[in-house]
């Protein structure tokens, strides 16, 4: 193993003990962010909001895990390359360690309730162990700089006949310091698995506070809601491999966030502040919340990044009150909208913003301030304690997660999405996907059910339609009972399949009579528009 390879492996040690080191810092102590996750949320907030959609396109729901591992790599590729600078300049080096420092300050200092001096604390002592991991590796390895960097070689043997491989194996110091290969692994490896293990234990003790709850219903559900849904009727659901189920689990519910680590919020000491052009802007705490009329509303939601076809839309039944509710104990009705209210702005604590009409939260459609999600608490992931759920929009101008503040506002505010290039309002296009089968099946000629689900909240689906000919005729699918209209529904087509190449096209048409659009448009700026279609070959 060459000089310049363990130089660079003492440089990716020595970051991995920083890392793992602020990880168990982060762990113990809440007021210290995750060095990558902080950092990784700041590359989303100054990437273009094109590039952003490219990523959500591109990886779905893998986005946010694929940025932070690329933050933590090429972090440590660079750490490495630092090393081998140290080789030659070490002045260079540091210069270089204190502009890792300064990015994961500024990053750090960027997130919400932290404590600065902490967090300078954590950098600053993180960095410091880890370079002087990576200088002892360096060190106890002969990579001392000499001349152009290069450790000089015994003058001799010890031993006359002395065989290439043994003692040359070795790198000498100038003082004599020496390690073998093997023991520079030895040493390499237990330096990394300790930094490995700290980050781990961190990031347990961060999962095990991340929901920190205060009184819970017992079980930890949701507190009941005073007006109740029956369950869903048995012809609402299609049991036939493939298909989706009418509601969707928490754990399978689609997550776009722009936020790389779930706040951590006890609902004890949350509150949601009412404000902006109302008469009595108010403060609102969870029991507060509670004592409200409460109720189930089986809401669809998709995201504006949802290609046609794309899987990035679920169902759920949603616990909460009323937007219209908390809105009228500010004094806010709809006769009062004006041009200084025409918009309501909700803000996430980590200060993410939509913002829709606030007319819509009195047409009559069930918007909620939603705190239980199928029959359960609000998971984290989903907005714990409470989130907006607004029917017939778009998450990207409605479901505000982790909501701390409503705020009612004139129609020039910009929220977070609306910066970055999308479309002021958000309404849900009607739209349809086939689940049952996909592009390059092969399937045995005759009878073969397409189905899948079509949505169009606050409109329902009226008739679905199944093209196996590339569009040339249409043929109408079985619909499932509507649930809502606000909730997707389910449509199932006896395909009587031929052999040959096959193009399976499907559109929907909503409760007002529109008909889904066949122009292909992509999400930016509005939401993604075609027929989804599928291509299968019948054996």
């Amino acid at each position: 193993m060459n000089e310049r390879l363990r130089a660079f492996i003492a440089g990716v040690v020595g970051m991995g003990v920083a890392f793992g080191i602020a990880e168990l810092i982060h762990g113990l102590y809440e007021p210290v962010p995750s060095l990558p996750l902080a950092v990784a949320q700041r590359v989303i907030v100054l990437t273009p909001g094109s590039i952003v959609e490219f990523g959500i396109s591109l990886l779905g729901e893998a986005d946010i895990p694929v940025l932070i591992t690329t933050v933590v790599i090429l972090t440590l590729i660079f750490a490495g390359l630092l090393a081998l600078l140290a080789l030659r300049s070490l002045a260079a080096a540091l210069v270089g360690v204190g502009a890792l420092g300064v990015i994961g300050l500024a990053a750090s200092f960027s997130e919400p309730s932290v404590r600065p001096v902490a967090v300078a604390l954590t950098v600053v002592g993180a960095l410091g162990v880890g370079a002087a991991v990576s200088g002892l590796l360096v060190y106890a390895s002969g990579l001392r700089r000499t001349g152009e960097g290069a450790a000089p070689e015994p003058s001799e043997p010890d031993r006359v006949g002395e065989p290439q491989g043994g003692r040359s194996r070795e790198a000498y110091s100038q003082d004599g310091t020496a390690v073998s290969r093997r023991n520079f692994i030895v040493f390499s490896g237990a330096a990394a698995v300790a930094g490995i293990g700290a980050a781990g234990v961190g990031r347990l003790l961060e999962q095990q506070g991340v929901q920190v709850k205060g009184s819970t219903a017992p079980g930890g559900e949701t507190p009941a809601a005073q007006q109740t849904l029956p369950p869903a009727p048995a012809g609402a659901s299609i049991d036939e491999p493939g298909m989706p189920p009418l509601f969707t689990s928490n754990e399978d519910f689609y997550l776009i966030d722009t936020a790389v680590a779930e706040p951590r919020i006890n609902r004890d000491s949350w509150t949601l502040n009412i404000k902006g052009g109302v008469d009595n802007p108010i403060e609102l705490t969870y029991d507060d919340l509670l004592s409200l009329p409460t109720r189930e509303a089986d809401v669809t939601l998709s995201c504006v990044s949802n290609e046609v076809g794309g899987k990035l839309v679920s169902n759920a039944r949603w616990t909460g009150v009323m937007l219209s509710d908390v809105l009228k104990e500010a004094g806010l009705s709809r006769d009062k909208i004006g041009s200084a209210t025409e918009q309501l702005v909700g803000r996430s604590v980590d200060n993410w913003t939509s913002g829709f009409p606030t007319d819509l939260a009195f047409d009559g459609r069930e918007a909620l301030v939603a705190f239980g999600m199928n029959g359960d608490e609000l998971p984290v992931k989903h907005g714990y304690p409470v989130r907006l759920v607004v029917p017939g929009l778009y998450g990207y101008v409605s479901a505000t997660k982790w909501l701390t503040e409503i705020e009612l506002t004139d129609w020039g505010f910009d929220a977070y999405w609306i910066k970055r290039g999308w479309a002021k309002e958000g309404p849900i296009k009607t739209q349809s996907r086939i689940d049952t089968i996909k592009t390059g099946d092969r399937l045995q000629a005759g009878t073969v059910k397409v189905g899948g689900i079509a949505w169009a909240p606050t409109r329902g689906i009226e008739r679905v339609e199944v093209s196996t000919d590339d569009g040339e005729s249409w043929n109408d699918a079985t619909l499932a009972t509507q649930l809502d209209v606000d909730a997707w529904r389910l449509w199932i087509y006896d395909w009587d399949a031929s052999p040959g190449e096959h193009t399976v096209k499907v559109r929907a048409t909503d409760g007002e009579g529109e008909t889904q659009t066949a122009e292909n448009a992509p999400p930016i700026p509005s939401g993604a528009t075609g027929y989804h279609s599928v291509s299968v070959r019948v054996e």
